[in-house]
């Protein structure tokens, strides 16, 4: 073949391929497949067997069937879900990496830590996957009959009582600053590695009370403690015999810990939307629902728009409380 004959066949080859790019025909064995066309990775911020987890596992089962993809649970404990966070934030944001924590990971979390993550700006709320509520408990020693008593002690002998909490940070202790707050009294906060040793050391009587996220309600039924109050701003489900706070006259003092999903910033609006959907049928499952029951939660499905509202407002609140109280966690 004639050389010169050779290279034009060649530029246009090249010009041709290069036109048909254009017009999108080369390329479509590559073009982007529908979601999801892989496993989906649910990042968990806190260690298995915990509430967040046992969430995320309950919601991946129905998930992974619906989606036909597998949907995989990735813990990375550490700095109240921060790690976890940094994980998803880091990660394509194509929804095949998602976070799952409470609220408080943007809530809180960036008023709290220095150098934390910023996740009103990396990332994108999906939906929330439940909550559960905070109770006022007390020892059996302590001679109170109800919050009221407890709080005219606690403001009768400014430090003598201690509240413990699942650590500095958390819910348990942020309800417990609330609580300060709202009711003007000096309590000494004892913080734990988590909210089972603190809800052991009321059983014991070495602290006086706990904000108790759900976890000891056999114990409560058994009267090895007393069950003062709700700090929420309705009767729990599990408890309706139980006043709030608020009822009580103790206006503010409401604070449920919401649970959710987290997309990095910049994720397709349709696969949010999907993963929103694809949320609220699998908490709707009677065995979902039984075993949320069961840790001491509601399995209640938040949409985006809605759980986006339960956040900036829990925000707003805990960031000035933050502020007020100091509180600081290394």
């Amino acid at each position: 073949m004639n050389p010169t004959f050779r290279s034009m066949s060649r530029r246009h080859i090249v010009r041709a391929t290069a036109a048909l790019c254009a017009l999108g025909v080369v390329g479509i064995p590559h073009a982007q497949q529908p979601w999801p066309a892989k496993p989906i990775r649910l990042v968990v911020g806190f260690a298995p067997g915990g509430t967040t987890d046992v969430m995320a596992r309950l919601i991946a089962q129905p998930m992974q069937k619906a989606l036909g993809q597998p949907v995989i649970v990735d813990n990375k404990p550490g700095a109240s879900s921060n790690l976890a966070a940094v994980d998803v934030i880091k990660s394509p944001a194509d929804g095949y990496t998602l976070l799952v924590a409470p609220t408080t990971v943007e809530s809180a979390n960036p008023s709290l830590f220095k150098g934390s993550v910023n996740p009103v700006k990396d990332l994108t709320p999906v939906a929330g996957i439940g909550r559960t509520q905070l109770y006022l408990v007390a020892k059996n020693a302590l001679p109170v009959k109800n919050a009221k008593d407890l709080v005219a002690m606690a403001q009768a002998s400014p430090g003598r009582l201690s509240y413990g909490s699942g650590g500095p940070g958390t819910s348990m202790h942020l309800v417990g600053e609330l609580f300060k707050q709202q009711t003007r009294v000096d309590v000494t906060h004892v913080p734990y590695r988590g909210a089972a040793p603190a809800l052991q050391d009321v059983l014991g009587g070495q602290i006086d009370y706990f904000f108790d996220p759900g976890t000891g309600f056999q114990h409560f039924k058994d009267g090895r403690a007393k069950m003062l109050a709700v700090a929420s701003s309705k009767r729990s489900p599990f408890f309706p015999e139980v006043p709030t706070l608020s009822e009580l006259g103790f206006k503010g003092v409401e604070l449920d810990i919401w649970f959710g999903i987290w997309a990095p910033a910049g994720t397709p609006p349709d696969v949010v939307a999907r993963v929103s959907r694809e949320v609220a049928q699998a908490l709707a499952l009677p065995a979902v629902k039984q075993r949320y029951a069961e840790l001491g939660g509601e399995p209640i499905a938040v949409d985006t728009a809605e759980f986006r509202t339960i956040v900036t407002s829990e925000a707003k609140l805990l960031s000035a409380l933050i502020k007020e109280r100091r509180i600081v966690v290394d």
